[in-house]
């Protein structure tokens, strides 16, 4: 029995006791308040607390009370109505425990009307009046169209107000208005009730009608954050929580504009919510909850730990029970602890070898190198070897066949000797390790000829200037940006404004020589910048000033390249993305989960599992100057990365908090490198394949090279498209597969791949069968087999079974038989994935 228990195993522990019991105290939220308009209120939450986490709201058994009621009123429920300008303190009295919140009123002599920009458009967005599905589509429904989800408020205001001799609006009397009679059930409407007379809603249309009716103008506030109450919150499973935004406008002024959003769970498996803001919590695990207000959007972070086990210091050697090696231990095990998760023990060190070969270099090791590894009693072997990995020629195959997915080196769309002199470019960079932001940058100011920059490629794949700030974001900031050309992103806070914006720092690229026909012509392209020249933005016929996302715009009429400042911008170590979005990336990679999934999807709505973790691993990136291998060494070094993929019984359920190491298929094109390592008989590469069934014949690829090192996505083969290859057509992960399907089973059990190598004469199969007949005994054969394809020795038991198969050396059926135990072996979970 171990003397003492690690400290996170004492942390779990403590967990495992009742959530709430935790908390001594309780706090209002928000805890200071600013009333600017007299129509306004605000929702106050009492919040169980204990130092700085927030945990559930305390919905009942509470006393509201204003210390001045002529100035501010409290309700039942926590909402403050205002009554004249004044400060005053609301106490929530709660089990003999007082908590404060300081309220302030100003301005309740101010008679305002309601804002078409802040309230009119907010309350039709709820209802869905200007949703894709309703008049927010192109054509809008029923000769009524509204901008989709109001990203143009003086079109919206002119459709309501002026359009047809603004017949959807009655002055005399607001209630006749066709914008609230049709919505409110008053008048036949196709898309039913969406609000009743009674309501807020309805009332405030009414107000804004009664009052004129007035317009946006330049003048109006804008909305410059959200910000949702509480932002991250400790829940336990059923429970119920009441969630507030409040909104920061232009002159610093704050409202509580909850009943205005949308809202929406990223996973409704831990929390659900409903159109008022009241959050269900549904099982354990982390949740966020999406808050959309006039085209921002918010999240709150919802943490519900896991179900407690009988004992979780039961079985302590199957438990992590390791100091954290980095600071990427650290926030995983912090994580750990606030979900009640115990992290699986260390992985034995014939897994470690196998596992870092195929996560680092793409190939499985060799017997030779698995039993070198083994046998190496030094303590810092694993170290070591990681060195060795990284420094590797089969690393920078590797990792250039792994970046060509970004680069979308595809043969369906560039010439041959275009596809090899991108594709050398690359390779080039990560055999110099050159860091990723001086890459980045190379690609986003190329110039030149596309047989002589290979760079220059990537703007012959994107020819528009839409395309290209399309791909340029997607590739390396993961933002997925295309919505916001036609309307502002609906799950996104990227206006139409600034997309064109971005797509103007591309107006200037030109190109002459070949237009894109990938078969046709000598394939030359030869990029360069004009001095002058816009896009012009067609929803309002003139161009926006060239800016990239959230930063200051360039001059109009400097005649400078402008990627130039869009690259200085992009690899910046301040830019919120570029940094964030590579480590995303790489982290996948090796963990086969991203901090944030999709991998390529790093929208503010879209959080990552562990966000702390993702930022401080981003942060060290940006330390090490955008050293990738830097990084890569770090997460190889760490426990997380070398836990075992066992799991426990409290960490069986969750797949995205790092307790254990995940176990997933190789990608295609490492799984068929090793049915050919392992059998020893390569594969012939010889034809391009084109989309209409055509081919090309390709000699670019000599007997013997590697899946990983056909640097054309386009090169045919019948294993790697099944497997999931992606086709590179598009910047975008998701074109990459590693789902399981009937085809593959099928062509594992009866397909070419591994069945024709098996009966090649001049495969391991065929040299076996020679050692066997000169005296090899058949354990020998027996681990030179798990060795070369599962990385580790046989058990007793497997050694037994597998030799009381084989028939005596030269008997007519020993060639079927050692075929049967090789392809068993090969059809094998532990053989397919990584582990």
């Amino acid at each position: 029995m171990k003397s003492c228990v690690p400290i996170i195993l004492i942390l779990i522990g403590s967990l495992f006791t009742n959530q709430s019991s935790i908390y001594a105290q309780s706090v209002i939220l928000p805890a200071e308040v600013v009333i600017s308009n007299p129509t306004a209120t605000q929702q106050l939450l009492l919040q169980k607390s204990e130092g700085q986490e927030v945990g559930s709201q305390v919905i009942k058994g509470i006393e509201w009370k204003s210390s001045d009621e002529s100035i501010a009123q409290v309700s039942a429920e926590g909402i403050i109505t205002p009554i004249a300008n004044g400060k005053v303190t609301i106490s929530a009295i709660y089990q003999n425990e007082t908590s404060e919140a300081t309220v302030t009123v100003q301005n309740v002599e101010q008679k305002n009307s309601p804002s078409f920009r802040h309230d009119i458009l907010p309350v039709l967005s709820k209802a869905g009046c200007n949703s894709g599905a309703c008049h927010g589509a192109l054509a809008g429904k029923g000769g009524f169209r509204l901008s989709l989800r109001a990203y143009d408020p003086p079109t919206d205001f002119f459709n309501i107000v002026k359009q047809d001799q603004g017949r959807r609006v009655e002055f005399a009397d607001p209630g006749r208005s066709l914008i609230l009679a049709k919505p409110s059930g008053g008048m036949p409407h196709k898309g039913g009730i969406r609000f009743e007379t009674d309501s807020e809603e309805y009332q405030i249309i009414a107000h804004w009608i009664s009052s004129g009716a007035p317009g946006p103008t330049p003048e109006d506030l804008e909305v410059q954050a959200l910000t949702v109450l509480p932002g991250r919150s400790l829940h336990q499973v059923e429970e119920h929580q009441k969630l507030v935004v409040q909104a920061t406008f232009s002159n610093g002024e704050q409202r509580d504009v909850t009943s205005r959003v949308i809202w929406s769970s990223t996973n409704e498996a831990v929390c659900s919510v409903d159109e008022h803001g009241n959050v269900t919590i549904n099982g354990p695990g982390e949740g966020a909850i999406v808050a959309w207000y006039s085209s921002l959007v918010a999240i709150a972070r919802i943490t519900v730990p896991f179900p407690e086990v009988s004992d979780p210091l039961a079985d302590q050697d199957q438990v992590d029970q390791r100091k954290p090696k980095n600071v990427l231990d650290e926030l995983i095990d912090k994580q750990l602890v606030r979900l009640n998760l115990p992290a699986s023990a260390g992985c034995t060190d014939q897994t470690f070898v196998r596992r870092a070969y195929v996560d680092t270099i793409g190939r499985l090791p060799t017997v030779q190198e698995t039993q070198k590894f083994l046998t190496n009693n030094a303590p810092e072997k694993r170290d070591q070897l990681i060195e060795t990995l990284l420094n590797s020629e089969d690393f920078v195959d590797f990792w250039a066949y792994q970046w060509s997915d970004v680069m979308m080196i595809n043969g369906t769309l560039l010439r041959p000797q275009a596809v090899k002199t991108y594709y050398e470019w690359l390779h080039s960079h990560v055999e110099k390790n050159t860091p990723w932001n001086e890459v980045v940058q190379e690609v986003v100011t190329a110039t030149g000829s596309s047989v002589e920059n290979g760079a220059t490629n990537f703007y012959a794949l994107h020819q528009s200037p839409e395309d290209m700030t399309e791909n340029v974001s997607q590739a390396f900031l993961g933002l997925s940006i295309g919505c916001a050309k036609c309307h502002n992103h609906p799950l996104e806070k990227w206006t139409n404004d600034q997309y064109y914006g971005m797509a103007n720092l591309f107006a200037r690229v030109k190109a002459k020589g070949w237009g894109g026909e990938s078969r046709n012509g000598d394939g030359i392209r030869t990029l360069y910048v004009t001095e002058f020249g816009d896009l012009v933005q067609p929803r309002t016929g003139k161009p926006q000033p060239p800016t990239p996302l959230d930063a200051v715009s360039l001059e109009m009429d400097d005649p400078s390249d402008r990627r130039i400042e869009l690259a200085e911008w992009l690899t910046a170590p301040e830019n919120p993305y570029f940094a964030r979005s590579i480590t995303n990336r790489i982290w996948a990679r090796y963990f086969g989960v991203g901090l944030v999934e999709m991998v390529d999807d790093m929208r503010a709505t879209n959080p990552a599992s562990n966000d702390e973790l993702l930022q401080a691993a981003a942060d060290y990136l940006v330390e090490q100057k955008f050293d990738l291998k830097s990084l890569m060494r770090l997460i190889l070094q760490s426990n997380a990365y070398q836990r075992s993929s066992e799991p426990l019984p409290g960490n069986r359920d969750e797949q995205r908090f790092y307790s254990r190491y995940y176990p997933r298929r190789m990608m295609a094109e490492v799984l068929h490198d090793a049915i050919v390592q392992v059998t020893g008989v390569p594969t012939k590469f010889d034809f391009i394949g084109f989309p209409g069934a055509d081919r090309q014949k390709t000699d670019f690829y000599p007997e013997g090279t590697r899946a990983v090192e056909l640097f054309d996505s386009a090169v045919e083969n019948y294993f790697l498209s099944t497997f999931g290859r992606n086709p590179r057509n598009i910047v975008c992960e998701c074109e990459r597969s590693a789902e399981p399907s009937t085809v593959q089973v099928l062509h594992l059990s009866n397909g070419e791949t591994i069945n024709k190598k098996l009966k090649d004469d001049k495969g391991r199969v065929a040299e076996m069968l020679r050692l066997r007949s000169l005296g090899m005994s058949d354990s020998t054969l027996v681990d030179e087999l798990y060795l070369s394809s599962l990385g580790r020795y046989t058990t007793t038991h497997e050694r037994d079974e597998i030799t009381s198969m084989l028939p005596g050396a030269g008997s007519p059926e020993e060639r079927d038989v050692v075929e049967d135990i090789f392809w068993a072996i090969l059809s094998t979970r532990e053989f397919l994935f990584n582990h």
